[in-house]
């Protein structure tokens, strides 16, 4: 005779929500263990045995928080992310900012003490409700389960299968224009686990009530639900929460006559190439925008924007994405003698001369194109092209018979092969060792910047946490990333360019449980001992060495191949272009560190 099932409310609770979310399609839960969150992350290991979902098991609830932002950035679905109470939950508020800045879904579900313990000094406490408010799309404080369920058709059942699809459909953006985090607070009674149920897994219906008979009760009234959310707060938020018009039926029409210029900022997308295509316009495409690319784009933008008479007499800028790597964009995007057009999309709304017109879709009218503006732009562009490409091997002079000749063009091709790598260098050979089948991540670094001013068009999916620029989490996102497109037998390689700081900042992320598929991913680290990207600022011109070095450029002499030892990567160092070039083309099994050192 079979043993009764040693229910717990915790736990039956945990396989209704949890389940339901797997049902409607979430594929990655990334959990951090924890004892008040043991419910969800076991009902999270058996959905991953029956086959139904994938767990990343992450002791940092930090770099959970970015693996599941990595996971939403790749597949436009959220991952749920799991962590018990207290401080472990305020460890995702980064990652959540930034889904909420860059329009990424994430579902963060925080296990919490029951009510009567907040507030009166119980350990592992804190006041987690509203905790993310200002950021997430929708939260809500759930009550503590008091139920088991053996059939799954509990009304407790019910009621978490129905917060879960609201959950979902709010991190998906339904009902507004932005995608981003949702959080659903998640309060515990012991026993805090429990068997569980046999239902777990099983598809669920949702019962449709039948229209009321003469002898029904009345339906009691609708009350409307109060959201909470940056959607609906006024300062910090993302803004209006109306619905949107549809954009295939009501696009805004670019009329012909102003002097325009398409600009795309990170997570533009195609649609900015296609437009500048459509209109004839010059495209501005920052290296994160996934826009670079095509025969509008425009090579040594920065200066040409600074040029008088280019960026002087622009009239118009229709901005696709979120542009912040260059003052030049910014300084036009706030001019009052230019008129802004912004299409909606992932994150704020711009509007950084306070007279930007937001729209869902832009086409350009018909008509003549202004070729005399369209061919000012290309010409500079093409003496603004920069071409990193080693210069081709002088073969008539390694085929000559002088021995002069002859061993002049072999020195030549020695010095080649041995020149030091800078950092033009680094992201030009990352960027032409990556193609559509790989991914590219840019951390918030000096090289990013680098990258933007000297690469070249190339259509590879690129990826960076531009919602608020920040460089933590980055190796995280990156494994997020190719987690995700490898996670379907997906060919290619995912490559994160990273600066030393960065990647000390989030080294954690490093560590991956045993057991766990290890990615194919490389991180190439340009190392310059310490940041840089302050040497670009105004204040190298007017603070002290010692005071830049003390509080500012932090100088750093860590052994990134003990740390790549330390955490089982695969550890290669390239003081080469050809060193560097062999790293970035053979063949890559799982998780690789590339170490470049480059020059302050």
């Amino acid at each position: 005779m079979a043993s009764a099932r040693q229910a717990a409310p915790a736990t039956d609770a945990a396989a209704a929500l949890l389940g339901r979310l797997v049902e409607r399609g979430v594929r990655h839960i990334v959990v951090s263990p924890g004892s008040r969150s043991q419910a969800l992350a076991l009902v999270a290991a058996e959905l991953e045995a029956r086959g139904l979902a994938s767990v990343h098991v992450r002791i940092d609830e930090r770099v959970a928080g970015f693996t599941a932002l990595g996971i939403g950035r790749e597949s436009r679905m959220p991952a749920v992310v799991l962590c018990t109470s207290g401080t472990a939950v305020a460890n995702l508020l980064p990652a959540a900012l930034e889904a909420h800045h860059a329009g990424v879904p994430m579902l963060l579900l925080t296990a919490d003490r029951p009510p009567e313990l907040r507030g009166v000094g119980a350990n592992q406490t804190t006041r987690q409700p509203g905790m993310f408010a200002p950021s997430v799309r929708f939260e809500t404080d759930l009550p503590v389960p008091c139920e088991t369920d053996d059939d799954g058709a509990g009304e407790q059942s019910e009621m978490l299968r129905a917060v879960a699809d609201e959950a979902l459909a709010a991190a998906l953006g339904a009902g507004t224009r932005q995608a981003g985090p949702v959080h659903l607070n998640l309060p515990y009674r012991e026993p805090l686990a429990g068997t569980l149920p046999d239902w777990l897994g099983a598809p669920t219906t949702t019962l449709t009530a039948a229209d009321p008979g003469p002898d029904d009760a009345p339906a009691p009234p609708v009350v409307e639900q109060r959201l909470s959310g940056a959607l609906y707060q006024g300062g910090g938020g993302i803004g209006e929460s109306d619905l949107p018009s549809d954009p295939d039926l009501d696009p805004h029409v670019l009329e012909r006559g102003p002097r325009t210029v398409v600009v795309a900022g990170a997570d533009a997308g195609a649609a900015a190439e296609a437009l500048a295509h459509a209109g004839g316009w010059p495209l501005v495409a920052e290296i994160v925008s996934g826009a670079r690319f095509g025969r509008n784009l425009v090579h040594g933008y920065r200066a040409l924007l600074a040029d008088a008479d280019l960026g002087g007499r622009i009239e118009r800028a229709i901005v696709f994405g979120h542009p912040t790597l260059s003052r030049e964009v910014t300084a036009l995007l706030s001019r009052p003698d230019v008129e802004v057009y912004a299409v909606r999309g992932p994150g704020e709304p711009l509007n950084l001369n306070d007279a930007t017109t937001a729209v869902d879709a832009v086409i350009a009218a018909v008509g003549d194109q202004d070729r005399e503006w369209f061919g000012a732009w290309m010409r500079a562009s093409r003496a603004a092209a920069v071409d990193l490409a080693p210069a081709a091997p002088d073969a008539d002079a390694l085929a000559s018979a002088v021995p002069k000749e002859r061993l002049g063009a072999i020195a030549a091709e020695l010095g080649v092969l041995r020149a030091p790598i800078d950092r033009a260098t680094l992201v030009d050979a990352v960027w032409r060792a990556t193609w559509p089948h790989d991914r590219l991540l840019f951390a918030s670094s000096r090289l990013v910047r680098v990258a933007d001013q000297v690469l070249a068009g190339k259509k590879v999916p690129v990826h960076a946490n531009r919602g608020l620029a920040g460089i933590d989490g980055t190796i995280a996102t990156g494994l997020g990333i190719a987690l995700t497109s490898q996670s379907t037998g997906g060919a290619g390689v995912t490559r994160v360019v990273i600066g030393d700081l960065a990647l000390l900042h989030d080294a954690g992320a490093l560590l991956q449980p045993a057991g766990e598929p290890a990615p194919r991913i490389q991180v190439i680290v340009g190392n310059d001992g310490g940041g840089t990207i302050f040497d670009g600022l105004e204040v190298a011109q007017t603070a002290s060495a010692a005071a830049m070095d003390r509080v500012l450029y932090t100088p750093q002499n860590v052994r990134v191949d003990l740390l790549a030892a330390a955490y089982g990567w695969e550890y290669v160092r390239a003081t080469t272009r050809t060193e560097l070039d062999q790293a970035l083309v053979a063949p890559v099994s799982g998780r690789q560190l590339i170490e470049v050192a480059l020059a302050r």
